[in-house]
Formats: C-alpha cells, sequence, structure tokens
C-alpha cells in the first residue's frame, strides 16, 4: 500500500511528495517526508516516487552514517551511549563496537562521549572521529572484526588539545580534513576542558603535521570535498548562523571562503541545523540541515529538500550513489536515488 502526503508549497515554488511504502519485514518500516522541489534538475539526484523507510531505531543520537560496500553494510554511531551500531539488509540492526569514543573513566564529565563521523583509510581501516577521547583516530582491527582498540592519528594542535573532532574526509593524497565543535564537552564553549579559543577546520598532513586551516567558524560540522579536490564544503551547526561555507583549496591553505548557501530564513519550526555533507560523483551536494536533507547542485543553488519531523544529523550513500541513508535522529533511514 502507497500513501501519498498532501502538496507542500514553499517560496511560492511548487513542490512533489515521494510515496512513503509501508513494509511488514521488521528490519524497514514507513517514515514520513515531503519532497519539496524548487527545481526540477532535483529529479536528476532522487524520484519524485523515492520511498523513505526506517531501518533503525531506538537510538539516542544517530551519527555519522558510513556505507561498506563490501560487506553490504552501513556502520553508524550513537553518540551519547558511546557505540557504533551496523545495519544489514538480512540482520537489521545490531551492535558493532562499544566503546566507540570514549576510552577513560571520566564519562560524567562530557557532554557525549562517543564517535562521531566515521570513514575508511585508503588500506579500508576504520577511522573514528571520537568525542570523549578528543581525537582522530584509526581502530585496531579489521573491519569485519571490530574491537575497541584505537591509534590516534592526531588530538592535539600547537599543544593544545582537540575539543570533541566531530567529521572528517580523506582526500586522495591521503590527507585528513577534520571540524572540532565543542558538543562532546559538557560546558561546550565554556567548558574548563576545553583547551582552544576558538572552533577549528584542520587538515592532517601524510607526516602527522596539523594545520589550522580555519577558526573564523562559530561551529564548524559536516565536510566534504567536491569532486577534483579543489573546494572544500563546511557546514555552520550555529543557529545563529546556520550557513554551508566553501573555499578553494591551494596546498595547504584554503582561499576565497564565502557562504555556499545560507538556511538563515529556514522556518522556526524546522528541526536541526546545517550538519554532516556528501557530495556526489557529479558535483551535488546532499546535506542535512534544518528541516531535512538539502539537495544543492555544485554552484550551491538549491534544488529541493526532503522535509523530515526530526533533525537529521548527517547522510551517507551508497557505492554506486543509488541510495541514501540518513541519519534521523532516534532512527535511520533509507531511500533509493535516481537509478
Amino acid at each position: 500500500m502507497k500513501i501519498f502526503l498532501p502538496l507542500v508549497l514553499c517560496g511560492g515554488l511548487f513542490a512533489c511528495q515521494p510515496a512513503i511504502t509501508t513494509h511488514n519485514n521488521a528490519n524497514t518500516a514507513s517514515a514520513p517526508g515531503n519532497l519539496i522541489c524548487y527545481d526540477t534538475a532535483l529529479y536528476n539526484i532522487i524520484d519524485s516516487n523515492a520511498p523513505v523507510r526506517i531501518i533503525a531505531d531506538s537510538l539516542t543520537w544517530s551519527e555519522g552514517p558510513l556505507w561498506l560496500e563490501k560487506q553490504q553494510k552501513l556502520l553508524f554511531s550513537d553518540v551519547p551511549e558511546n557505540k557504533i551500531f551496523e545495519w544489514t539488509e538480512s540482520n537489521g540492526k545490531q551492535l558493532y563496537l562499544s566503546p566507540s569514543g570514549f576510552t577513560g573513566s571520566n564519562a560524567g564529565a562530557f557532554r557525549e562521549t562517543g564517535s562521531n563521523g566515521l570513514l575508511l583509510d585508503a588500506e579500508g581501516h576504520l577511522v573514528l572521529c571520537q568525542h570523549g577521547d578528543r581525537r582522530i583516530a584509526t581502530m585496531n582491527a579489521p573491519i569485519d572484526a571490530p574491537a575497541s582498540s584505537f591509534t590516534t592519528i592526531a588530538n592535539q594542535y600547537n599543544g593544545k588539545k582537540f575539543s570533541s573532532p566531530n567529521d572528517c574526509v580523506l582526500s586522495s593524497s591521503g590527507e585528513y580534513y577534520f571540524t572540532d565543535p565543542p558538543y562532546g564537552l559538557k560546558k561546550m564553549d565554556e567548558d574548563p576542558l576545553k583547551e582552544t579559543a576558538w572552533n577549528g577546520v584542520y587538515k592532517i598532513k601524510k607526516d602527522g603535521t596539523v594545520l589550522l586551516l580555519t577558526d573564523s567558524i562559530t561551529k564548524p560540522n559536516g565536510i566534504a570535498l567536491f569532486p577534483g579536490e579543489k573546494r572544500l564544503l563546511i557546514a555552520n551547526s550555529d543557529p545563529e548562523k546556520p550557513n554551508w561555507y566553501v573555499w578553494d583549496i591551494e596546498g595547504d591553505s584554503l582561499k576565497n571562503g564565502k557562504i555556499f548557501y545560507s538556511a538563515a530564513d529556514h522556518p522556526a519550526d524546522w528541526k536541526g541545523l546545517p550538519d554532516g555533507c556528501k557530495i556526489d560523483s557529479k558535483g551535488n551536494t546532499i546535506a542535512s540541515g534544518p528541516g531535512g536533507v538539502y539537495f544543492f547542485n555544485s554552484t550551491g543553488k538549491i534544488l529541493g529538500i526532503l522535509r523530515l519531523a526530526n533533525a537529521c544529523s548527517n547522510i551517507a550513500l551508497s557505492g554506486n550513489e543509488r541510495t541514501l541513508f540518513v541519519t534521523n535522529h532516534t532512527q535511520v533511514l533509507r531511500i533509493q536515488m535516481k537509478p
């Protein structure tokens, strides 16, 4: 049975609604969503009848989805619970790794302790942004046999400890770009454990050198490289400046920074802020933001929004870019993209 939602109008433009399909499979259930269309180029990315399915729930705050193509498996963090879960079509949600982001003993000193962003290095090892341990680290175990043993890639800049690394992307040359907002710290910017006067965006060079790329973003969060790796996109999860920014990459520096898109005028009842984002092979940006999932072309023109009732934190794409996974507060969603 297909249930169609009512049309939604936005900004005087037109909208369409995806079909929401009800499933009897215990691993998939229907989820509410409206596809708001601003430009018909949206339909080159996602079909107007795309079903939105809940594939995992009962989470505290889902984050950092990572699709493992070889294993046909999705990993995702539950940040407050200090755990990573996995999802497969056959087995649904199962615990993958615990602890995932904090291996110490004073968890009460932190607001969030777990892993956040997840990615694979060039050798296929799991790399984690760890809030509690305040570092970028590699898991010392095969991806198919996880264990809570980690090697630090970086945990400080000029002797100052990171606050709570949030999201990270790896370049083809083996350099990491990552964001470091204060969300893991109990009092965030005012926390006595915070060692930097800024919230930074950093680069880790292949030799381990850590460079501060910018300290001008108030709450840097999601981060992604455009195809060709000449431009870097960074989301700012600040309600006063809910923007995505884009920079040109010139060697070890960022140049010509500007607003890629601002969601400052979003309706007050739309939950969420600019957060995790991915850029597909054609340069289209898919990003979690106020009210749902945003779709942009490579120049920052908004094509549409998949409206969701709950705040979404991040997204992942399957290897063939035909499936979109969304961490949506206590749930994880799956949406079929344009074939």
